[in-house]
């Protein structure tokens, strides 16, 4: 419940759009209550021949005449108490005292019951002198056309709270989803920053099924809570009072279920919670099965595996269902039993009171009911009341169940926003001029969460203008260096440095801003080749991306080989190109960027011979003043470095040029001569 209390305090900020929703759920709950209230004027007054002003005047006259006799009988009451007293204190036989005793005890009961039926009398009277004059002058005279006096009021009621009722729809889904909005904004703002390792462990199904399923279920979790979670409770209130007024004591009769009611709910909302819960997790893993198969769909044509991806989808669809299921099943239980409850309520009531009218009594049970008998009318309208506060305790029960799932949703998406990140903003960052002069590793160890030693003492200077190539097996530790020195992730011990200042006293959007990346796998977005070669310089005008595409050996395709030359969408992942085209057009944006260091992470092992000597023309230019990092096993690209690093098992094992290590580092060259066989 804290995470979705978070939510609301969301919503609070549109503090005019919830004041209209309060003001037109009264305006519906009122209209609700006087529509059910237009009862008692037909059955009391209009299937009685009679009219409105007749009735009142017949009315007041009674209670008037009421409040005599009921005068009378107090201060008969009162002599009888007076003359019990007075015999009490002269009595001496313990047994007449006690007999005594017990009659000034009914006597003054007696008297209390009267002064507060007089009391409710006064007051009736009170009222109707007050109404009497108006409904004089507004009401019709006759049976017939009080009864259309009625009935077009009952039918402009019904119209004004029909408009209300539309304000407040359209009020409560601006607040929903503005709500959910700003909480999906919120949401993706901190998926961008969360470690790399978290992707890596969840998957980006896992963010999205949340991102998209559970906020959805949020918003129908706000929607019910500033909806009918409003509504409903306000209409249950407005029938309650007007019943109380009719016969409190009644009331609180009929009302003595309610404590089963609410004990039901609470652990019914407990157990929704928890299946909806689980339900969101399936449907997360369902994301993932999705994305796996939609993302690999070459490898599952070509492997013949359709029949398989179909097994695996009705396995987890079958699981979700299940899940589904569960949720269905109590939510089928909240609203039965709410309604069975809300049964026993009305038959209570109809038992009580149809008691109370048939034997024209005020009291049930010893206990005192009302200060005089009940008529038809007001019986019937108590029940209507009830009538008309079990309806929204019945549609209470489905609000509960979209409550619960909100609940549900707002934690496992609270969860990845409170997730804490281990890469931190300094509190007074540094700033350093561009270009830096030397890039330093001192001493740097990594481990992964839950992961061996990836890094073990790394020591390593880069002056800037040099370009390095990193070598080594797999696994030992190349795409970590560059994730720290890109800070997208901290080392356990040492640092690393940009002339002797740690990086991580610079800000990251200062740090970054230097850094060009181009990955082994690249990266295209569903756009424009434009707009994709100015991803990350939205400075850059056509002129800028033109001049990088031409750097990058890229604009002679664009503009011979695609249908809509800069214009052509890509698709997502670029798919509309070949490795090489991507490739380049990857590096026109890096170039875009000026960078002052571009690192390439085996950016050349997937493409052809003749790409890659392109894209090494244009290394060649762009790379001079500027240090450039690149992790390859390509000969050709490793001949580019002025130095080249082989690491193993986390460390340095050796640096010197491609010749140097070819002629004195055998594990050099069986790294060198595995990469030409795999050519091969």
């Amino acid at each position: 419940m804290k995470s979705f209390r978070r939510v609301l305090r969301l919503s609070l900020r549109r503090r005019m759009s919830l004041l209209g929703i309060l003001l037109s759920s009264l305006v519906i709950a009122a209209l609700w209550g006087a529509n059910i209230g237009t009862l008692y004027p037909m059955v009391e007054v209009v299937f009685k021949g009679d009219d409105l002003p007749s009735y009142v005047d017949e009315r007041l006259a009674e209670a008037r005449v009421t409040v005599d006799e009921q005068r009378v009988e107090l201060i008969q009451l009162n002599d009888e108490l007076s003359e019990l007293q007075q015999r009490a204190k002269t009595a001496t036989d313990a047994d007449t005292k006690a007999s005594l005793q017990q009659k000034i005890n009914t006597t003054t009961f007696e008297i209390s019951s009267a002064e507060l039926a007089q009391t409710a009398t006064k007051k009736s009277a009170e009222w109707l002198s007050w109404a009497q004059p108006w409904i004089d002058q507004s009401a019709p005279r006759g049976a017939f056309p009080t009864l259309v006096f009625i009935v077009v009021m009952l039918v402009g009621g019904t119209a004004i709270k029909l408009v209300a009722l539309t304000i407040n729809l359209m009020l409560v889904q601006y607040v929903a989803e503005g709500t959910v909005m700003e909480l999906r904004e919120k949401y993706f703002r901190k998926s961008l920053h969360l470690d790399l390792d978290h992707f890596g462990q969840n998957g980006s199904a896992n963010l999205t099924s949340r991102l998209t399923n559970d906020v959805a279920h949020i918003a129908v979790g706000v929607s019910t809570l500033l909806g009918r979670l409003i509504r409903e409770p306000l209409k249950m209130a407005v029938c309650l009072f007007g019943a109380a007024t009719v016969c409190w004591r009644l009331l609180l009769l009929v009302m003595i279920v309610s404590p089963l009611m609410a004990f039901v709910m609470q652990h019914l909302s407990r157990a929704i919670r928890r299946a909806s819960r689980r339900a969101m997790e399936e449907m997360s893993s369902l994301y993932g099965m999705l994305n796996d198969a939609f993302g690999g769909i070459h490898v599952v044509k070509s492997f013949n595996t359709q029949a398989y991806e179909r097994a695996r989808f009705r396995a987890r669809v079958q699981a979700y269902f299940r899940r589904s299921m569960k949720v269905a099943l109590y939510n089928t239980l909240a609203r039965s039993s709410s309604e069975l409850l809300g049964l026993t309520m009305v038959g209570l009531a109809i038992l009580a009171g149809g008691y109370l009218v048939i034997n024209q009594q005020t009291h049930l049970l010893g206990i005192r009911m009302s200060a005089r008998p009940l008529d038809v009318g007001q019986v019937l309208l108590f029940f209507g009341l009830l009538i008309g506060a079990s309806d929204p305790a019945r549609k209470l029960s489905d609000v509960w169940t979209s409550l619960q799932r909100g609940i549900a949703a707002s934690n496992r998406v609270y969860e990845i926003i409170d997730e804490p990140i281990r890469v931190t903003e300094p509190t007074n960052p540094v700033h350093l001029d561009r270009p830096h002069r030397s890039i330093e590793f001192k001493g740097v160890h990594f481990q992964y969460p839950s992961g061996p030693m990836v890094l073990r003492g790394i020591d390593l200077t880069i002056q800037h203008g040099e370009t390095i190539a990193l070598i080594g097996p797999n696994g030992c530790g190349k795409s970590t260096l560059i994730n720290l020195l890109c800070r997208f992730d901290d080392p356990h011990q040492g640092e690393v440095c940009f002339d002797d200042v740690a990086i991580n006293r610079l800000a990251t959007r200062d740090l970054r801003r230097r850094i060009a990346l181009v990955n082994q796998r690249t990266v295209l977005f569903d756009d424009t080749i434009e707009n994709n070669i100015r991803y990350g310089s939205p400075s850059a005008d056509a002129h800028d991306v033109v001049r990088a595409a031409k750097l990058a050996f890229a604009d002679d395709f664009i503009r011979r080989k695609t249908p809509d030359g800069y214009q052509t969408m890509l698709g997502s992942g670029g798919v509309r190109l070949s490795g090489g085209q991507m490739q380049r057009i990857a590096l026109a944006r890096a170039f875009l960027r000026e960078p002052d260091i571009l690192i390439l992470d085996e950016a050349t092992s997937q493409i052809d011979i003749e790409s890659e000597q392109l894209i090494h023309r244009a290394l060649e230019t762009f790379l001079e003043n500027r240090t450039g990092i690149m992790i390859t096993h390509r000969a050709s690209t490793l001949a580019m470095a002025d130095r080249v690093a082989v690491l193993d098992l986390g460390q340095v094992a050796d640096v010197g040029t491609h010749h140097q290590l070819l002629a004195s580092n055998s594990f050099y060259r069986s790294l060198c001569h595995s990469d030409l066989t795999d050519a091969a």
